[in-house]
């Protein structure tokens, strides 16, 4: 089929052919084809619909879907590929369904342009990827909440400044990723429904002439609604945006929890071992165990952020309505959504091959006089304004660090010679143990305040699963459309 001429949407006030060299810079077949099936699914309830209105016959509107179905069979077994000298997907499927069904595949393109064509493509696929991306966020808050279960004994510093600042449980600390994830998968929901829009009927920026039912294919194709502005439609790439934000910034949490692993896995800290299906080896140094996923988790971030600044430097001059800068935006929501796809994957594979390290947490923990703020918080509670508190807190820390002991292996009598108002008690509140549960407020590392978090944390997993199901099952409504 690549070797003959192909049959274009448009020419009759041309008198001489495109340059080769400028329909290969003007093509974005090569990107776009993957909305083959979308474009198919949409072709099909627009025939559908037609067909059903009296626009065009209802002999040939059905002669149309069934062509458009033997496309999508042929091209799913792999027996037709979407291939050849076309300007785009959709050229390429008419030519095809003209080479089939001859001259009826003339009037598919009744009542639509292929501005809102290639729209109402776009949305579908965005909606199939955003809920596909969020299942694999699911996916990967499973593991992420076994693991955190399993770690709440386990004590740790936490960092601000990369510094060492209070102890936490290991699960609190798991669980700030997983609140991030959390939120991706909200951004990611909203990105959706934002794109649950019909377009189709807008037609290249005015409308239509025909009593097309945009309802009905709106139904058909498991839209929720339909776009209330033809111009606003064919020119809208905001759902595009937000998809594209939206892994951005789940590319973001996770080079932020893969460079904490790259961290965690150096012999400095060594709060985590890897396994060797997740590390690789160096060609020169026989010692070697590198941190591979985790590097590239955190480097290909940058891709999915150049993105987002690609896209919306794409649109920010252009007026409304539709503009040939706008083929420029699929290749860049797919790059960001393979990027993200591919890293949840890799992430959940790495966190399922790694090992906590307990003994060096449980050393780090010992170190630093992580429990100083306890002891502003005893003098407070003994009723010294915290300021004040804060500075007699400090010439704690100074006599702890001249005599190199930790808080709890200061004498008592130091203390005193600070302020008469610490008694032995004061001892034991500063003990690791004692001070990771003292946080008992709802959000701290406090044991009940974990629990809670882990069993909201479920309960998010379990609310975002059953989001995925309800989108699939809009979803099937296309491949019910294209006979699968």
């Amino acid at each position: 089929m690549s070797e003959r001429a192909p049959r274009k949407l448009w020419g009759g006030r041309f008198r001489e052919p495109l340059d080769p060299d400028i329909l290969e810079y003007t093509s974005s077949f090569a990107v776009d084809r993957r909305l083959l099936r979308w474009d198919l699914a949409a072709s099909i309830a627009h025939a559908k619909m037609l067909g059903t209105n009296g626009i065009i016959p209802a002999a040939e509107a059905q002669l149309i879907v069934d062509g458009l179905r033997r496309i999508a069979a042929d091209a799913a077994a792999g027996r037709l590929e979407a291939a050849g000298p076309y300007e785009d997907v959709h050229s390429f499927i008419e030519a095809t369904l003209y080479e089939r069904i001859g001259a009826a595949a003339g009037r598919l393109h009744t009542a639509r342009s292929r501005n809102d064509q290639v729209a109402t493509a776009f949305r579908l696929c965005v909606k199939h990827e955003t809920a596909a991306l969020v299942g694999l966020i699911a996916d990967l808050l499973v593991p992420m909440i076994d693991r955190a279960g399993g770690t709440v004994d386990i004590i740790l510093p936490g960092f601000t400044h990369l510094q060492h600042a209070q102890p936490v449980r290991l699960a609190h600390h798991l669980l700030a990723y997983a609140a991030m994830l959390e939120r991706d998968a909200d951004r990611l929901m909203s990105a959706y429904r934002r794109a649950d829009v019909l377009p189709l009927g807008s037609g290249a920026l005015a409308g239509v002439s025909f009593p097309v039912d945009r309802d009905q294919v709106a139904g058909a194709l498991g839209f929720s609604r339909i776009s209330a502005n033809s111009i606003d439609a064919t020119g809208d790439r905001d759902f595009a945006v937000e998809a594209i934000f939206g892994v951005a910034l789940l590319m973001t949490h996770l080079s932020r929890w893969a460079e904490e692993i790259v961290l965690w896995a150096t012999d400095e800290f060594g709060f985590v071992r890897l396994t060797d299906p997740v590390s690789t080896g160096s060609s020169i140094m026989p010692q070697k165990q590198n941190p591979d996923p985790a590097e590239l988790i955190r480097a290909r971030s940058g891709r999915a952020v150049g993105n987002l600044g690609a896209m919306l430097v794409i649109l920010k001059g252009l007026p409304a309505g539709y503009h040939r800068d706008l083929q420029e935006d699929k290749g860049l929501l797919f790059e960001s959504i393979d990027v993200g796809a591919s890293s949840l994957r890799a992430m959940r594979r790495l966190l399922e091959g790694i090992e906590f390290v307990e003994p060096r947490m449980a050393a780090a923990a010992a170190r630093g006089l992580l429990t100083a703020t306890e002891v502003a918080d005893y003098l407070v509670r003994k009723g010294v304004p915290f300021r004040e508190a804060h500075e007699l807190a400090g010439r704690v820390v100074t006599e702890a660090l001249d005599r190199g002991v930790q808080l709890w292996d200061l004498p008592l009598d130091v203390y005193r010679s600070i302020s008469p108002l610490f008694e032995h008690d004061v001892l034991q509140a500063v003990t690791l143990e004692e001070a990771v549960e003292a946080k008992r407020t709802p959000g701290g590392t406090g044991r009940n305040s974990v629990d809670i978090q882990l069993e909201s944390a479920r309960n998010s997993i379990a609310a975002i699963r059953a989001w995925v199901r309800e989108a699939e099952s809009a979803m099937s409504r296309v491949e019910s459309l294209l006979g699968a």
